[in-house]
């Protein structure tokens, strides 16, 4: 978003601003869903930080339903969870055409 904003106005925001309840941040995890906008010339963006957790796959759904594309990330080091195939499913059935996958704290994983 930085990039986005000098080239487009307005205003950046860092990861801990999106994800700002505290409780989250503490545990590292997504409790409730964030959602932030912004445009490009040619585009309209709106990332939606959906939870992860089996229980709030609703959440995944009705912000999935809007989407163009999603980015899944996947922990390198814990592998899929039980969801991430779930989200995907999800994903395909609401017409998200396209799903990057992400891998997250690849640092953490040894070598092969």
């Amino acid at each position: 978003t930085t990039i986005m904003a000098g080239l487009h106005g307005g205003t950046a925001k860092a990861y801990d601003q999106i994800d700002a309840a505290p409780e989250e941040r503490e545990r590292g995890i997504t409790i409730s869903t964030a959602h932030v906008e912004y445009e490009s010339t040619n585009r309209h963006y709106a990332h939606v930080d959906c939870p992860g957790h089996a229980d709030y796959v609703k959440n995944m759904i009705t912000g999935a339903a809007q989407m163009d594309g999603a980015i899944l990330v996947v922990s390198a080091a814990d592998g899929p969870m039980p969801q991430t195939r779930e989200h995907i499913l999800l994903s395909r059935q609401v017409g998200v055409p396209y799903i990057v996958v992400f891998m997250n704290k690849a640092d953490m994983v040894d070598d092969p």
